[in-house]
């Protein structure tokens, strides 16, 4: 791959590699080790500790550099969650880096992911993408990308039960796949995926180019509170869609979109007013848009990356292969959405 921000995609790539790997030794050993978020989400000792290693090395490499994370370290700092700020520097031992790194520096390090605004040039993050899925020991992400002027340059989608190639994306319960990256950097010669059992491979990955709806295939959440699960469906019986769609976690639908097993995703609003969060796409959108797919949000708008941590001027989320991008589009204002 070629490009502006070569650098800064490699930096990108190892420390989603670190995080990926981080992950599976969590997930095999605590993963039903959860605490509760002020909004009753899970988050777990990987959250965390990804964020603190992501941020670290980040700041290592380009310190002047925001970083929108997902994760607030406040709670960390409580006296009561020591056991889990301690067993999260276990964690980190394991890996063998060289960082120093105690409880004060892990804190002080997920605390650099906790800026807000917009600015220039930042990174977002999202450690654990579908906890849910983490702690059913399925499908998860790590997504980290780059803004720059509103842009998103460099994506990378880690995903360390996702099989490379041909396997069902949701039984990854056992798998001994090393799951993989999927990488990608604007003008950079399309998106990629990466073995993580060795980070040294480039694997090129198109969209399908399916173009009869009929051949089409839905990705979806396993969960309906994340989408309308009803509305997906009058979408694909209007399309004429009848194969079952492909539900797992995470951003790793995006990769399994621009990797051609499915052709469209849709994230339509659940309730009115919710605001998309940006570590929730963006490192997803720019591997399927570099593999040759489209995402906009549900009025065909682009997704605008200059709000902070959220997308503000954007409903929900439509991607696709192409083909009948602009046919769902004119279908979602007949389902009555409310927002």
């Amino acid at each position: 791959m070629t490009g502006r921000f070569i650098s800064e995609l490699e930096v990108a790539i190892q420390a989603v590699a670190t995080a990926s790997v981080l992950c599976r030794n969590v997930q095999a050993a605590i993963a039903t080790d959860a605490i509760e978020k002020k909004d009753k989400s899970p988050v777990t000792i990987a959250d965390y500790v990804c964020q603190g290693i992501v941020s670290h090395l980040l700041h290592e490499a380009f310190p002047n550099d925001p970083l929108i994370g997902e994760e607030d370290v406040e709670e960390l700092r409580q006296d009561s969650q020591k056991p889990y700020v301690d067993a999260a520097l276990i964690e980190l031992a394991k890996l063998n880096l060289d960082w120093k790194a105690d409880r004060n520096a892990l804190l002080d390090s997920i605390a650099r992911g906790g800026a807000a605004g917009f600015s220039s040039r930042f990174w977002t993050l999202d450690p654990v993408d579908g906890t849910k899925g983490f702690l059913r020991k399925e499908q998860y992400a790590i997504s980290l990308a780059l803004i720059v002027d509103g842009v998103i340059e460099v994506g990378v989608l880690g995903c360390p039960n996702l099989p490379e190639k041909g396997v069902d994306p949701i039984l990854a319960t056992g798998s001994k796949d090393p799951g993989v990256m999927l990488v990608a950097m604007r003008g950079g010669n399309g998106a990629y995926t990466i073995p993580l059992d060795d980070i040294s491979q480039r694997h090129p990955i198109r969209v399908s180019s399916v173009t009869d709806p009929a051949q089409m295939k839905f990705c979806e959440s396993v969960e309906s509170g994340h989408s309308a699960h009803d509305h997906s469906a009058t979408v694909a019986k209007t399309l004429g869609i009848s194969a079952p769609s492909i539900r797992l976690d995470s951003q790793a639908k995006y990769g399994v979109l621009a990797r051609g097993e499915a052709e469209i995703y849709l994230r339509l609003p659940t309730r009115k007013g919710y605001k998309e969060k940006i570590w929730d796409h963006a490192g997803g959108v720019i591997v399927i848009e570099e593999a040759g797919g489209v995402v906009t949000d549900i009025d065909g708008k682009p997704l605008d990356f200059t709000h902070g941590r959220e997308l503000l001027k954007n409903r929900g989320i439509v991607a696709s292969n192409g083909p009948v991008h602009q046919q769902i589009i004119d279908l979602i204002p007949s389902l009555g959405l409310d927002n």
